[in-house]
């Protein structure tokens, strides 16, 4: 596999260069792309085969639930259950933002992302890369971190350093200038009242 290396400026992603993407993501590809925290590998959420590939190029055996972007509220809306008014709310304040929710799936989510249980892991992040690929795609990607081989970092920040590794064994990694080091703040909002489960780059208390 030749792996491209595309740089995008998050300011003002290059139409021609996402909807080039975009077409690689159709067509059953693995991308790795910049978030607001932490790079993040991913695919189309309707790709099984792409899915595999990503258990296959992270190790993951067994069931696991994948969390995946979203492109704004409304986007949310077509691939969860009944948002509770106070966790509509708290997700209208945070988003887009470095927050990952945990909802109740709708039928729409495919099977092979919440394998587990009945719940799917969302995000907006508050960068345009990431939004613009799902806007132009139609429908949602994978999101799921890159680790680093360092004892000292855990998440790898360097898209240059992340290309020599994944060379050849993804479709596209897309160059967006140095990642986060920490990721995500994750909150379950399964029940009516928000619940933190992993204090991350969101500050979820400003907005309780």
């Amino acid at each position: 596999m030749d792996t491209q290396f595309i740089k995008l400026y998050e300011e003002n992603p290059d139409p021609q260069k996402i909807d080039a993407i975009c077409k690689v993501l159709h067509n059953g590809g693995v991308i790795i792309y910049p978030t607001d925290t932490v790079y993040g590998m991913g695919c189309s959420i309707f790709n099984t085969k792409a899915i595999d590939n990503i258990r296959r190029l992270k190790q993951i055996k067994g069931k696991s639930n994948f969390s995946f972007i979203c492109y704004d509220l409304s986007h949310i809306a077509e691939y969860v259950r009944s948002i509770p008014n106070p966790v509509f709310k708290l997700m209208k304040k945070t988003l887009p933002g470095p927050f990952t929710y945990i909802l109740n799936a709708s039928s729409k989510v495919p099977k092979i992302l919440n394998a587990s249980k009945k719940t799917v892991g969302i995000r907006v992040p508050d960068n345009n890369i990431p939004r613009e690929i799902v806007r132009v795609l139609g429908n949602p990607i994978i999101t799921t971190s890159i680790h680093d081989d360092d004892e000292v970092l855990e998440y790898s920040t360097d898209p240059e350093l992340i290309y020599e590794k994944y060379q050849g064994l993804v479709d596209i990694v897309i160059d967006g200038g140095y990642g986060e080091v920490t990721a995500s703040t994750v909150v379950d909002c399964t029940d009516d009242e928000p619940l933190l489960v992993r204090e991350g780059l969101g500050d979820l208390s400003a907005y309780l």
